[in-house]
């Protein structure tokens, strides 16, 4: 049976993938780079920093000497759009609420650094529902890697069979995956809502059922 509901954030819990564009560009922008929305969407969406940068260099020839200087840059501009525009979001603290009240463990995993996934947790009120938050920072290897996944669920005691992870792009889609839980996969915030996870839960326990 599922016990536990583990949410990735940006584009999950919390609407900021056009936030990571944007502080992003405003860095790259000190220097005359930019990427385009499309390439953000398709191709660096959900991804670390670092990650970003990396691939940048390879696509762009941008200077590996910049990487510290435009991530650190980056997190400042990212902190500065999250404190004009983070806010709470009725749909989700009410379905974390209430899949706590019915006994779920719940978890955020992200690709964000911990000081962001803290804030933003804290500002849309979703802090007090969740027995675990993990960022890239707690892993070695970030999605799509499935680590921070198989790190939320072993550190919950169960077993991936036990658990459905929420997630919205290709690299996390990819790292749930692998990690072996079962996967609500959403196209943006508005998906994730108490009755698309509770439906997804009870698709999991009748499928394990029916294989038992």
């Amino acid at each position: 049976m599922i016990r536990a509901v583990i949410f990735d954030m940006d584009g999950v819990l919390i609407d900021a993938r056009e936030w990571h564009f944007n502080a992003l560009n405003q860095s790259l922008a000190l220097f005359g780079y930019a990427i385009s929305l499309e390439d953000h969407l398709t191709a660096y969406d959900g991804l670390p920093t670092k990650k970003k940068l990396e691939m940048l260099t390879v696509r762009q020839g941008l200077p590996r000497r910049l990487h510290h200087f435009l991530n650190e840059m980056k997190q400042q501009y990212t902190m500065d759009i999250v404190y004009q525009s983070c806010k709470p979001s009725f749909q989700h603290e009410y379905a974390l609420a209430e899949l706590k009240r019915l006994g779920f463990r719940l978890g955020v995993a992200s690709n964000s650094i911990r000081q962001t996934v803290e804030v933003m947790m804290e500002r849309a009120h979703l802090t007090r529902h969740l027995d675990l938050m993990l960022s890239n920072q707690d892993v070695k290897d970030p999605k799509p890697s499935p680590e921070i996944y198989t790190a939320a669920i072993r550190h919950f005691g169960l077993k991936p069979s036990e658990c459905v992870i929420v997630e919205d792009n290709e690299n996390g889609i990819r790292a749930a995956k692998a990690s072996g839980a079962h996967v609500l996969i959403v196209r943006d915030v508005h998906d994730v809502n108490l009755e698309n996870i509770l439906g997804r839960v009870r698709e999991a326990n009748a499928g394990q059922r029916s294989v038992a």
